[in-house]
């Protein structure tokens, strides 16, 4: 886990992670917040060749293991898990067409864009090598860049994920569980 401003709340309650059947382990940004980059490039050394990230504020219906086969499939060196949104749920800022990610602009989106980041995606750790060590930048830097350079492929989902930064992201995130446990 990547962690930064009141990391150590999450460590204590998380630890090792094995009273919940997992091994964590943790990268944390230090002094100087690092950002979602930044904190990536920091972590490399805990990481494999290529790995998912996945924002730590959303709950994700997805399949993991299809969109890492996706991934090796597509050649390039990161991919994003995109959703239709139409601004629905936030700002759109994805162009995907015919299957393609054609370009990811978080800071200047386009009214062709009818995608979102769906807060999921995998990089190869490769692609942080020229941005600098200890110092901050955003992920969405990277993946705009990979985005204009042709490297991000996209992997369309068609359920939409749900937030969990918020109480009425956490409302609507529990009423989605109490729907699913009828079913």
């Amino acid at each position: 886990m990547c962690i930064g401003y009141l990391g150590e709340m999450i460590q204590a309650e998380v630890g090792d992670g094995s009273r919940f059947g997992m091994d964590v382990s943790y990268s944390l940004d230090g002094p100087v917040l690092l950002g979602t980059g930044g904190a990536l490039k920091q972590a490399l050394p805990l990481l494999g060749k290529h790995f998912f990230v996945l924002y730590g504020d959303s709950f994700l219906p997805i399949d993991f293991a299809a969109v890492e086969r996706s991934f090796l499939a597509s050649g390039k060196s990161a991919l994003m898990t995109v959703l239709k949104n139409g601004d629905r749920w936030d700002k759109s800022n994805v162009l995907f067409q015919n299957g393609e990610l054609i370009e990811y602009n978080k800071q200047a989106p386009t009214q062709e864009m009818t995608y979102i980041d769906y807060g999921l995606g995998v990089l190869s750790g490769q692609v942080l090598a020229k941005y600098p060590n200890a110092l901050p930048f955003d992920l969405a830097q990277v993946y705009h860049e990979l985005s204009v350079e042709g490297q991000l492929a996209g992997y369309e989902v068609h359920e939409r994920f749900y937030e969990i930064g918020s109480h009425g992201g956490l409302k609507e995130t529990e009423a989605y569980f109490l729907e699913k446990g009828k079913a």
